[in-house]
Protein backbone atom coordinates (compact mmCIF):
# COMPACT_ATOMS: atom_id res chain seq x y z
CA UNK A 1 0.00 0.00 0.00
CA UNK A 2 1.11 3.59 -0.69
CA UNK A 3 0.60 4.63 2.95
CA UNK A 4 2.82 1.81 4.21
CA UNK A 5 5.49 2.74 1.67
CA UNK A 6 5.42 6.37 2.79
CA UNK A 7 5.70 5.41 6.48
CA UNK A 8 8.50 3.00 5.61
CA UNK A 9 10.42 5.75 3.83
CA UNK A 10 9.82 8.27 6.63
CA UNK A 11 11.12 5.86 9.27
CA UNK A 12 14.16 4.85 7.21
CA UNK A 13 17.55 6.40 8.13
CA UNK A 14 18.52 9.50 6.13
CA UNK A 15 21.98 9.82 7.74
CA UNK A 16 23.77 9.33 11.04
CA UNK A 17 24.07 12.09 13.68
CA UNK A 18 26.20 11.56 16.79
CA UNK A 19 26.38 7.86 16.00
CA UNK A 20 22.59 7.49 15.85
CA UNK A 21 20.54 7.05 12.65
CA UNK A 22 18.36 10.08 11.82
CA UNK A 23 15.16 9.23 9.93
CA UNK A 24 13.64 11.20 7.07
CA UNK A 25 10.66 12.03 9.31
CA UNK A 26 12.98 13.60 11.89
CA UNK A 27 14.92 15.49 9.20
CA UNK A 28 11.77 16.87 7.55
CA UNK A 29 10.32 17.57 11.00
CA UNK A 30 13.43 19.62 11.77
CA UNK A 31 13.02 21.70 8.60
CA UNK A 32 9.26 22.30 8.82
CA UNK A 33 9.47 22.94 12.57
CA UNK A 34 12.04 25.69 12.15
CA UNK A 35 10.03 27.33 9.35
CA UNK A 36 6.85 27.05 11.43
CA UNK A 37 8.26 28.86 14.49
CA UNK A 38 10.01 31.47 12.30
CA UNK A 39 6.66 32.29 10.65
CA UNK A 40 4.95 32.34 14.05
CA UNK A 41 7.47 34.87 15.37
CA UNK A 42 6.64 37.07 12.37
CA UNK A 43 2.89 36.54 13.01
CA UNK A 44 2.46 35.10 9.50
CA UNK A 45 -0.69 33.04 9.05
CA UNK A 46 1.14 30.39 7.00
CA UNK A 47 2.71 29.18 10.25
CA UNK A 48 -0.46 27.13 10.82
CA UNK A 49 -0.46 24.91 7.66
CA UNK A 50 3.32 24.47 7.94
CA UNK A 51 2.84 23.60 11.61
CA UNK A 52 0.22 20.97 10.76
CA UNK A 53 2.65 19.30 8.36
CA UNK A 54 5.37 19.49 11.01
CA UNK A 55 3.34 17.79 13.73
CA UNK A 56 2.28 14.97 11.42
CA UNK A 57 5.94 14.27 10.69
CA UNK A 58 6.89 14.45 14.35
CA UNK A 59 4.03 12.09 15.24
CA UNK A 60 5.80 9.41 13.19
CA UNK A 61 9.10 10.14 14.95
CA UNK A 62 7.69 10.12 18.47
CA UNK A 63 5.71 6.91 17.99
CA UNK A 64 8.77 5.17 16.62
CA UNK A 65 10.78 6.16 19.73
CA UNK A 66 8.11 5.33 22.30
CA UNK A 67 7.12 8.91 23.20
CA UNK A 68 3.44 8.01 23.10
CA UNK A 69 2.01 11.13 24.73
CA UNK A 70 3.98 13.33 22.34
CA UNK A 71 2.79 11.20 19.41
CA UNK A 72 -0.86 11.51 20.46
CA UNK A 73 -0.34 15.20 21.16
CA UNK A 74 0.36 15.79 17.48
CA UNK A 75 -3.24 14.89 16.57
CA UNK A 76 -4.47 17.50 19.03
CA UNK A 77 -2.03 19.94 17.42
CA UNK A 78 -3.68 19.32 14.06
CA UNK A 79 -7.03 20.38 15.56
CA UNK A 80 -5.48 23.38 17.32
CA UNK A 81 -3.64 24.26 14.10
CA UNK A 82 -6.92 24.35 12.20
CA UNK A 83 -8.48 26.44 14.97
CA UNK A 84 -5.57 28.89 15.01
CA UNK A 85 -5.58 29.13 11.22
CA UNK A 86 -9.31 30.01 11.28
CA UNK A 87 -8.96 32.55 14.11
CA UNK A 88 -5.98 34.34 12.56
CA UNK A 89 -7.80 34.57 9.22
CA UNK A 90 -11.32 35.47 10.34
CA UNK A 91 -10.83 36.88 13.85
CA UNK A 92 -13.03 36.29 16.86
CA UNK A 93 -16.19 37.18 14.98
CA UNK A 94 -17.43 39.74 12.44
CA UNK A 95 -15.23 42.82 12.74
CA UNK A 96 -13.36 41.37 15.74
CA UNK A 97 -9.76 41.29 14.54
CA UNK A 98 -7.40 39.13 16.58
CA UNK A 99 -4.53 41.23 17.95
CA UNK A 100 -1.42 40.46 20.00
CA UNK A 101 -2.21 41.05 23.67
CA UNK A 102 -1.30 40.17 27.25
CA UNK A 103 -2.83 37.20 29.01
CA UNK A 104 -5.54 38.18 31.50
CA UNK A 105 -5.63 36.83 35.07
CA UNK A 106 -8.70 34.79 34.21
CA UNK A 107 -6.94 33.26 31.23
CA UNK A 108 -3.86 32.48 33.36
CA UNK A 109 -6.08 30.71 35.89
CA UNK A 110 -7.74 28.68 33.14
CA UNK A 111 -4.41 27.75 31.54
CA UNK A 112 -2.91 26.78 34.92
CA UNK A 113 -5.91 24.60 35.78
CA UNK A 114 -5.94 22.94 32.37
CA UNK A 115 -2.17 22.37 32.49
CA UNK A 116 -2.30 20.85 35.98
CA UNK A 117 -5.17 18.51 35.16
CA UNK A 118 -3.57 17.43 31.89
CA UNK A 119 -0.22 16.75 33.55
CA UNK A 120 -1.73 14.57 36.28
CA UNK A 121 -4.02 12.66 33.91
CA UNK A 122 -1.28 12.03 31.34
CA UNK A 123 1.26 11.02 34.00
CA UNK A 124 -1.09 8.38 35.41
CA UNK A 125 -2.01 7.14 31.93
CA UNK A 126 1.57 6.90 30.70
CA UNK A 127 2.90 5.38 33.92
CA UNK A 128 0.26 2.68 34.26
CA UNK A 129 -0.99 1.92 30.76
CA UNK A 130 1.96 2.43 28.38
CA UNK A 131 5.60 1.51 28.07
CA UNK A 132 6.79 5.12 28.34
CA UNK A 133 10.20 5.34 29.99
CA UNK A 134 9.77 9.02 30.87
CA UNK A 135 6.10 9.37 31.92
CA UNK A 136 6.41 12.51 34.07
CA UNK A 137 8.60 14.49 31.65
CA UNK A 138 6.41 13.37 28.75
CA UNK A 139 3.25 14.46 30.60
CA UNK A 140 4.62 17.87 31.67
CA UNK A 141 5.90 18.78 28.20
CA UNK A 142 2.67 17.59 26.60
CA UNK A 143 0.55 19.74 28.92
CA UNK A 144 2.80 22.79 28.52
CA UNK A 145 2.78 22.43 24.74
CA UNK A 146 -0.99 22.20 24.56
CA UNK A 147 -1.68 25.28 26.68
CA UNK A 148 1.07 27.20 24.88
CA UNK A 149 -0.38 26.37 21.48
CA UNK A 150 -3.86 27.38 22.61
CA UNK A 151 -2.40 30.67 23.86
CA UNK A 152 -0.86 31.32 20.48
CA UNK A 153 -4.13 30.67 18.65
CA UNK A 154 -5.38 33.67 20.69
CA UNK A 155 -2.13 35.65 20.13
CA UNK A 156 -1.34 35.78 23.85
CA UNK A 157 2.17 37.16 24.40
CA UNK A 158 2.88 35.07 27.50
CA UNK A 159 2.33 31.84 25.56
CA UNK A 160 5.99 32.23 24.59
CA UNK A 161 6.97 31.77 28.26
CA UNK A 162 5.11 28.45 28.28
CA UNK A 163 7.01 27.34 25.17
CA UNK A 164 10.31 28.38 26.73
CA UNK A 165 9.54 26.25 29.81
CA UNK A 166 8.57 23.29 27.60
CA UNK A 167 11.71 23.60 25.44
CA UNK A 168 13.97 23.58 28.50
CA UNK A 169 12.57 20.12 29.31
CA UNK A 170 12.31 18.89 25.71
CA UNK A 171 16.00 19.44 24.93
CA UNK A 172 17.44 17.01 27.53
CA UNK A 173 14.48 14.65 27.02
CA UNK A 174 15.17 14.20 23.31
CA UNK A 175 18.90 13.92 23.95
CA UNK A 176 18.14 11.13 26.44
CA UNK A 177 16.10 9.39 23.71
CA UNK A 178 19.02 9.79 21.23
CA UNK A 179 16.90 12.10 19.07
CA UNK A 180 19.86 14.42 18.62
CA UNK A 181 18.60 16.30 15.57
CA UNK A 182 15.27 16.96 17.29
CA UNK A 183 17.12 18.08 20.44
CA UNK A 184 19.10 20.56 18.31
CA UNK A 185 15.86 21.70 16.70
CA UNK A 186 14.48 22.50 20.14
CA UNK A 187 17.60 24.49 20.98
CA UNK A 188 16.78 26.55 17.89
CA UNK A 189 13.13 26.69 19.02
CA UNK A 190 14.26 28.02 22.40
CA UNK A 191 16.17 30.86 20.72
CA UNK A 192 13.20 31.61 18.44
CA UNK A 193 10.83 31.61 21.43
CA UNK A 194 12.94 34.26 23.16
CA UNK A 195 12.91 36.26 19.91
CA UNK A 196 9.16 35.71 19.54
CA UNK A 197 8.53 37.01 23.05
CA UNK A 198 10.53 40.16 22.25
CA UNK A 199 8.86 40.71 18.84
CA UNK A 200 5.31 40.17 20.12
CA UNK A 201 5.92 42.48 23.07
CA UNK A 202 7.22 45.14 20.67
CA UNK A 203 4.16 44.69 18.45
CA UNK A 204 1.90 45.14 21.47
CA UNK A 205 3.71 48.32 22.55
CA UNK A 206 3.51 49.75 19.02
CA UNK A 207 -0.22 49.01 18.84
CA UNK A 208 -0.82 50.75 22.18
CA UNK A 209 1.25 53.78 21.03
CA UNK A 210 -0.74 54.07 17.77
CA UNK A 211 -4.01 54.01 19.69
Amino acid sequence: MIWESVIGWLTAPAFEAFGTPTTWAELLGFATGFVNVFLLVRRHILNWPVGILNVLLLMVVFWQYGLYADAGLQLVYVVLGGYGWWLWKYGDGPGAELVVRDTTRREWAGLALAGGVLTCALWLFLDRLTGSTVPLADAITTALSLVATYGQTRKLIQSWWLWIAADLIYIPLYAYKDLWLTALLYVAFLALCVLGLYVWRSARREAVTVR
